[in-house]
């Protein structure tokens, strides 16, 4: 199986959930790369713990075909626009970003867990 080259951005409330979901699935085909956090959250802890790499915006986009897809987790979309602007700047049209909304719908099919609620956070594209 073709391992997929992941990245997480945003280690809040889901963006933890989803690193604690992927960290075990190495063997199922996702390669968790590194992870994007500017706070001191519970996240961004259990991340470095588990020695995953803390990384930049810039640097994801610059990782051209050795990240496969960004889960920007962070319900912002200004961090949405400042990623594909970065992956425009660095020619990056390998690597695809997928919003808090496609975590939501993957998260609902492989899991019966509820994520947890995200009010006041814009989730589209």
């Amino acid at each position: 199986m073709e391992k997929q080259n992941v990245a997480l951005v945003g280690l809040g409330r889901i963006g933890s959930t989803f690193l604690r979901a992927i960290s075990g699935k190495q063997n199922r085909g996702v390669n968790l790369v590194c992870a994007v956090e500017s706070s001191d959250t519970p996240g961004k802890a259990q991340a470095i713990a588990a020695g995953i790499k803390i990384s930049t915006l810039n640097e994801l986009a610059a990782a051209g075909n050795k990240l496969d897809i960004i889960f920007d987790l962070t319900g912002n979309p200004e961090v949405r626009k400042q990623l594909r602007e970065q992956l425009a700047q660095n020619k990056n049209q390998h690597t695809v970003i997928a919003p808090e909304s496609v975590a939501r719908l993957i998260w609902s099919l492989i899991s019966d867990d509820a994520l947890p609620a995200s009010e006041g956070r814009s989730t589209g594209y």
